[in-house]
C-alpha cells in the first residue's frame, strides 16, 4: 500500500472513492484495510469505535468481485460505513447502546437502516461509540461516554474540546477519517451536536423518512437515523440510500408522496439567490462573541451569495419552557419493547432489569450513575399519563404550528438559521421537523458553557426548516458549503495529547 494512497483517504469523498475503484486504482478491499489502519494508530485514545466488523474485509472482497462481474450497485458500493451502537445489524458486531448490559448482544437481524446499506453495497465497517442509551441514563453523564469504551474525544481537540452526544464516537470517527461517513441516530441534538463540535455536516430528517425499526429507542415520537459525513453531497448520498418505507415502522408510510428517490439533485448552489432565511435573534442571546461572530460571518456570506436574510424573525414559542415528558414516558415503553426481543441468554429484557443489572456492578456500571432512567421507570410503560399526553400535545403545537412553521409562514422563508446545536434542532425534534448543520468555522476563545463543556472549537451552522423540507436545506447548506469551505481535517498523532 503505498504512501500517496495513504494521503489520499484523508478527506476523499464518496464520490472520489467510487472514482478511484471505477477507474480500478483502488478496491474495496484497500480502502477497508485502509481505515482499519488509521483506526489503528489513532482511535486507542479517540475511543470513536467500539468494533470493528470482523467480516469487513471478506464483505468487501465479494463487492470487489461484484464490481468487476456485474459492475457498481450505486455510489455506495464498496463504501465503508460506521453505524451507531444502537442500531442493529444481523451480523458478528454487538449491538449494545454502549451499556455493559448488553455487550454480549447480537441482533438477530438487521435493522431497517442496516439492510438499507447493505442493499446499496455499503461495506459496514464497524459501531461507534456513543453516550450510553443515547444519553438517557442520567442526568451528569459527560457526553460521549459508555460503560463499554469509555469516554470519546473530539479530534480537533482531545481532553479540551467537547465532543457532543450522543453520536459521538460516529463525529468523531468521522472527523478523523476513520471511516468515509456514519449513520448517527438523534432524538433532539444527538446528531446535529457531534456534527457541529466535529466540523461535519449532520442531517437530522423528518420523523417517517427513515425507518427506525432495528434502533435501540428513546421515543417513537422523536428518535429517527441520520447521516453525518464530512461533505454536504455525502449526506444527500446516504440520505438517498437509507429513506424508504417499512411496514413495521407505520410512520415511514406518511412520508411516501414527500420521500425523494436521489437526494443529489438539489447540490444547487445557486439556490442561495433564490432563498429567504430567517434570523431568529432571540436563540443568539447567550451566545459569546466568538460564536455570535461565526453566526454574523454565515449571515454576511448568504447575503453576499444573493440570499434574502430577513433578520430578525420572532417564534411565538419564544420563551416556552419545555419539558422532557415524551421522552421520559416514551422511553420506558420503547426500550421494553425492544429488550423483550432480545436473545433469552442475555441478562436484561426490561428496563427494571437493566437498573438492577447496573446497581449490581456500580463499580463498572455507574461512573455518572443511572437517575435517569430510574426516573423512567417510575412511569406505568402505557403512555396513558395525562402529563405525557399533554407534553405530547404541546411539542407538535408549540414548536411546530406554533413555532417554526408560523415564522416560515409568516416571513415566506425556506428556513431559519442557528448555530450548531444551540435551540433550533430541539424545537425541529420537538415538532418532527429536520435540521442539516454544515461547518460554519471555529471558535478561538471558549467559555464554560451551562453543563461544563467548553464552547472552544469548531461551529456548525444549522438550517432548520417544515416537515420533508430537507430538498430546501440540502440547497442551503451546499450553497453555504461551496462558498466557505471551512471543514479542515483534525491534526492527529498516535498519541493521545490529553
Amino acid at each position: 500500500m503505498s504512501l500517496d494512497k495513504r494521503a489520499w483517504i484523508v478527506e476523499a469523498t464518496i464520490a472520489d472513492m467510487q472514482q478511484a475503484m471505477e477507474e480500478g486504482w483502488m478496491s474495496s478491499v484497500e480502502l477497508v484495510q485502509l481505515y482499519l489502519e488509521r483506526i489503528g494508530l489513532y482511535d486507542g485514545w479517540l475511543r470513536s469505535i467500539l468494533e470493528v466488523n470482523p467480516d469487513a474485509l471478506q464483505i468487501a472482497q465479494e463487492l470487489d468481485q461484484e464490481r468487476r462481474n456485474l459492475g457498481a450497485r450505486g455510489r455506495l458500493h464498496g463504501i465503508p460505513i460506521l453505524l451507531k451502537d444502537n442500531i442493529d445489524t444481523g451480523d458478528r458486531l454487538h449491538t449494545s447502546a454502549g451499556s455493559i448490559t448488553l455487550a454480549d448482544s447480537y441482533a438477530a437481524k438487521d435493522s431497517f437502516v442496516a439492510a438499507k446499506l447493505r442493499e446499496a453495497g455499503a461495506v459496514i465497517l464497524g459501531k461507534s461509540n456513543m453516550t450510553e442509551w443515547a444519553n438517557f441514563m442520567s442526568s451528569t453523564m459527560w457526553a460521549g461516554y459508555s460503560s463499554r469504551r469509555g469516554l470519546t474525544l473530539n479530534p480537533y481537540g482531545p481532553g479540551e474540546m467537547f465532543v457532543g452526544g450522543s453520536s459521538s464516537g460516529s463525529g468523531a470517527a468521522v472527523a478523523a477519517n476513520l471511516a468515509a461517513a456514519a449513520i448517527g441516530t438523534e432524538t433532539s441534538g444527538s446528531i446535529i451536536s457531534p456534527s457541529s463540535q466535529n466540523s461535519l455536516v449532520g442531517l437530522k430528517p423528518t420523523i417517517g423518512l427513515i425507518s427506525r425499526t432495528g434502533i435501540i429507542p428513546i421515543t417513537h415520537t422523536q428518535d429517527t437515523a441520520g447521516p453525518m459525513t464530512r461533505t454536504v453531497e455525502d449526506a444527500a448520498i446516504l440520505l438517498s440510500a437509507i429513506a424508504g418505507a417499512d411496514d413495521l415502522d407505520e410512520v415511514t408510510k406518511t412520508a411516501a408522496q414527500a420521500r425523494i428517490e436521489d437526494y443529489t439533485k438539489f447540490l444547487d448552489a445557486s439556490y442561495l439567490k433564490r432563498s429567504r432565511i430567517g434570523i431568529p435573534r432571540y436563540y443568539y442571546k447567550h451566545l459569546d462573541r466568538d460564536r455570535l461572530d461565526i453566526v454574523e460571518s454565515a449571515i454576511d456570506v448568504l447575503r453576499e451569495q444573493g440570499a434574502t436574510i430577513i433578520d430578525p424573525v420572532e417564534l411565538p414559542c419564544q420563551g416556552t419552557r419545555w419539558d422532557a415528558n415524551v421522552l421520559r414516558y416514551e422511553f420506558k415503553k420503547y426500550v421494553n419493547d425492544y429488550l423483550a426481543n432480545v436473545d433469552p441468554s442475555l441478562p436484561v429484557h426490561s428496563l427494571a432489569e437493566v437498573i438492577a443489572y447496573n446497581e449490581a456492578r456500580a463499580d463498572i456500571a455507574l461512573k455518572y450513575g443511572q437517575n435517569t432512567l430510574i426516573w423512567a421507570e417510575e412511569t406505568s410503560g402505557t403512555l396513558t399519563e395525562k402529563e405525557y399526553l399533554e407534553s405530547r400535545r404541546r411539542n407538535k403545537e408549540r414548536a411546530g404550528a406554533m413555532g417554526i412553521d408560523h415564522v416560515l409562514r409568516e416571513h415566506q422563508l425556506d428556513a431559519l438559521l442557528f448555530l450548531g446545536n444551540e435551540y433550533g434542532p430541539d424545537l425541529a425534534a420537538r415538532a418532527g421537523y429536520p435540521s442539516l448543520t454544515v461547518p460554519g468555522g471555529y471558535a478561538e476563545h471558549g467559555i464554560i458553557a451551562p453543563g461544563g463543556y467548553n464552547t472552544k472549537g469548531p461551529q456548525g451552522i444549522t438550517f432548520i426548516g417544515t416537515a420533508y423540507s430537507e430538498p430546501v436545506l440540502i440547497q442551503l447548506a451546499y450553497g453555504f458549503e461551496q462558498a466557505t469551505k471551512h471543514r479542515v481535517p483534525p491534526k492527529l498523532s498516535s498519541q493521545s495529547s490529553e
